[in-house]
C-alpha cells in the first residue's frame, strides 16, 4: 500500500505511516484519503494547524524581540537573547524549531494538495484552499526571517528552498538550493491567490478563509512595495486592492475603543476584528507551562510567568505623545487605548517619585540610559526630589498631568513624571505587557494573531501614501488612530509627513504582534533602541546589515540532501 511520506527539511528525514509514532501528526494511507477526502482531510489539516502552535511561538520572538517595543531586564542564556542582541549564530535551537515546523506545514499541506483533486465538492475545495493558504503563509514568514528585505535586489538575494511535497525519487534524493527572494515571494503569492479562489467567503478565524488569504496578500504586496524614497507602485496598487477586498467584504469589523482595550481577553472566535489566529487552549498548558508561553516573558500573572521583558521607554513615549497615560488606580486615565495592554507594577507603599530617564556615561562617553525614581516632597506649588545626596527643584512642564523637568547634576535637563514608585528588576521598572496574555482571563493563554482588520487598514494607508493618494491614506490612518485616541486624528498628510506618521501608527497598533522589526527594515529604515536596557543602546542597525536576517540553522545545512547556502556572515 502506498504511504504518505513526510519530508522534514530540517534533517531531510523521511517518515512513512509505518513510523507514525515518530511523527507529531498522523499519517494515513493515500488510498483511504482519496476514497474519503472530506473525512480524511480534517485529520491531515489538523496536523498542519498543530504544527503552527510551536511555530507561532518562535515566529513571535524572531519578529518582536529584534524590534524596539520591548526591553529585557538583563542578558540571558536562552537562545532568544540572540534575537535581542543581534549576535547572530547558526546554532540556535529556537530558529531550528521555526525552520522545522515551517517545513512540516509545507510538506503536509503539499502532500494533501498532491493527493486530492479539485472539484470533488465545495467542502473539499475549501479544505484544499486551507492547504494553499498555510503553505503560502509559511513561505512568506520563512522568507522575511531568512531572506533580505524585498527592495534589496530580490532577484539575486536568497530566500528559502521551495520543496512542495515529497519528491518522487526517494532513493536518489537531492533537494534544490535556496530560491531567490523574488521566487519565494512568487511561490507565496501563487499559493495565497489559489487559496483565495478555493476558500469560502466566511470561516472561523482559527482556520484559513478567503479573508485570511486576502489580508496576507495585502501584507505581502506591501512588503514588495519598495521604500518611501523609491516606491514600487505596481505592488502598492495590489496591496490596496487586496486590502479593499477584506475591508469591503463586511465579514470583519473594527472593535470600538472600549472593547478593543479588552482585545486580548477574547478568544479568536469571539473577536470580530480577528481574521486569522493560531488557536491555543488552556488544556495545552499544564502546571507551570504558562511560564513558557509568549506572554510568560512579558509578565507574571497569578504567579505564572517570568516577567522579565517590559515595554520599552520608546514605546511608552509614543503612547504618551498626545497626553500622559496614568495607570494609577486613583487617577487612572488612559489617553491611548493601546496603553491598556501595559500594566505597570507599583510597590505597595504608593510612594510618589519623580521618574525619568538619564544618560549613562563611561569616561565621559555616553554609553547607555537608565531610569531614576527619586522620592518627592511638595511644599505649596514647589516640588523637589532627592536622588543620592542631591536635592533638585523640579520645573513644571504640565503640572496638571504631573509632567516635570529637572536640571540634573550631569548638566542635562531631563523630563519625567510624578508617579508611584514602581517595582524594579535589576534597576528597571517593570512595565508588564499583557497583549500576549489573558485570553479568557486564563493567565498567559494567547492565540497569536496572524491577521486582523486593524492591520489591513494600516496596510492600505501605507500603500495609498506610496501611490500619492494622501487623502485616502489619511482617512485610513485616522480610522485606526482615532479608535485609540479619539479626536487626535491627523489634520493632513503629505509626502514629507506620511513616512513618520504611518510608521508610528503601525508601531503603536501592531506592537507585540511580531511585525515591528520587519516593518523597519523593509522600508529601508535603521533600527535604533536608545532607551534603558542591556541591548546595544547606542547602536544603529542599518537595513543593509547582515544581521537583519537570521542564519539558516546549521543542523539543517549539515543534513540537507544537496546544497543549502548559508546567509553571509558579515
Amino acid at each position: 500500500m502506498k504511504k504518505i511520506a513526510i519530508l522534514l527539511l530540517a534533517g531531510a528525514s523521511l517518515f512513512t505511516a509505518c513510523e507514525i509514532e515518530r511523527l507529531p501528526y498522523g499519517s494515513m494511507a493515500s488510498e483511504s484519503v482519496v476514497d474519503d477526502p472530506d473525512g480524511s482531510m480534517d485529520a491531515l489539516l489538523n496536523g498542519c494547524y498543530a504544527q503552527m502552535k510551536d511555530w507561532s511561538d518562535v515566529m513571535h520572538r524572531c519578529g518582536e524581540y529584534a524590534g524596539d517595543n520591548m526591553m529585557i531586564r538583563g542578558t540571558s542564556t536562552d537562545s532568544f537573547y540572540e534575537f535581542i542582541s543581534y549576535s547572530r549564530t547558526p546554532n540556535n535551537g529556537r530558529l531550528q524549531t521555526f525552520w522545522d515546523n515551517s517545513y512540516k506545514v509545507i510538506a503536509q499541506s503539499s502532500n494533501i494538495i498532491d493527493m486530492i483533486d479539485e472539484g470533488i465538492s465545495e467542502e473539499v475545495d475549501s479544505k484544499l484552499g486551507e492547504c494553499y493558504y498555510l503553505r503560502g503563509l509559511m513561505y512568506f514568514y520563512l522568507c522575511r526571517a531568512y531572506g533580505r528585505p524585498y527592495y534589496q535586489s530580490p532577484d539575486q538575494n536568497l530566500g528559502v528552498p521551495i520543496v512542495n511535497g515529497t519528491p518522487e525519487d526517494m532513493n536518489n534524493l537531492e533537494l534544490p538550493d535556496r530560491s531567490t527572494v523574488a521566487q519565494t515571494y512568487e511561490q507565496a503569492i501563487s499559493d495565497l491567490k489559489k487559496a483565495e479562489n478555493l476558500l469560502s467567503d466566511e470561516g472561523e478565524s482559527i482556520r484559513a478563509s478567503k479573508g485570511a488569504a486576502q489580508a496576507m496578500l495585502s501584507r505581502v504586496y506591501l512588503y514588495m512595495s519598495g521604500t518611501w524614497e523609491n516606491p514600487n507602485t505596481e505592488y502598492a496598487t495590489l496591496a490596496v486592492d487586496y486590502a479593499n477586498r477584506v475591508i469591503d467584504s463586511g465579514y470583519y469589523e473594527l472593535l470600538d475603543r472600549e472593547t478593543f482595550m479588552q482585545y486580548t481577553t477574547f478568544t479568536p472566535e469571539q473577536n470580530a476584528e480577528t481574521i486569522f489566529a493560531v488557536k491555543r487552549v488552556a488544556s495545552e498548558f499544564s502546571g507551570y507551562d504558562h511560564y513558557y508561553g509568549i506572554g510568560g516573558m512579558y509578565a507574571n500573572i497569578g504567579g505564572m510567568g517570568w516577567g522579565e521583558m517590559y515595554a520599552s521607554a520608546k514605546y511608552l513615549t509614543l503612547l504618551d505623545e498626545t497626553g500622559r497615560n496614568d495607570w494609577r488606580e486613583e487617577s487612572r486615565k488612559l489617553v491611548d487605548a493601546r496603553a491598556a495592554f501595559i500594566d505597570p507594577q507599583y510597590t505597595d507603599e504608593k510612594r510618589e517619585v519623580f521618574r525619568f530617564i538619564k544618560n549613562v556615561y563611561s569616561s565621559g562617553v555616553h554609553v547607555n540610559y537608565n531610569y531614576v525614581q527619586a522620592p518627592t516632597t511638595h511644599s505649596g506649588e514647589t516640588v523637589t526630589c532627592v536622588d543620592g545626596d542631591q536635592t533638585y527643584t523640579l520645573t513644571a512642564v504640565d503640572a496638571a498631568q504631573g509632567i516635570y523637568s529637572v536640571d540634573y547634576s550631569d548638566g542635562n535637563t531631563y523630563t519625567g513624571v510624578l508617579d508611584y514608585e514602581m517595582r524594579l528588576n535589576r534597576a528597571y521598572p517593570m512595565f508588564y505587557i499583557t497583549k500576549a496574555s489573558l485570553e479568557g482571563e486564563e493567565s498567559h493563554l494567547h492565540s497569536p494573531v496572524i491577521s486582523r482588520l486593524g492591520e489591513v487598514y494600516l496596510n492600505r494607508a501605507e500603500a495609498q501614501a506610496k501611490l500619492g493618494n494622501y487623502p485616502g491614506a489619511l482617512e485610513d490612518l485616522n480610522t485606526i488612530r482615532e479608535r485609540s485616541i479619539p479626536g487626535a486624528g491627523y489634520g493632513s498628510l503629505n509626502a514629507e509627513t506620511a513616512p513618520e506618521l504611518i510608521e508610528k501608527e503601525r508601531q503603536l497598533e501592531l506592537a507585540y504582534q511580531a511585525e515591528r522589526s520587519y516593518d523597519v527594515f523593509r522600508n529601508g529604515r535603521s533600527l535604533t533602541r536608545r532607551y534603558p536596557g542591556p541591548h546595544g543602546a547606542m547602536e544603529e542597525v542599518l537595513p543593509t546589515d547582515y544581521r537583519v536576517v537570521y542564519y539558516i540553522p546549521q543542523d539543517a545545512i549539515n543534513s540537507y540532501p544537496g546544497t543549502l547556502t548559508q546567509n553571509p556572515t558579515n
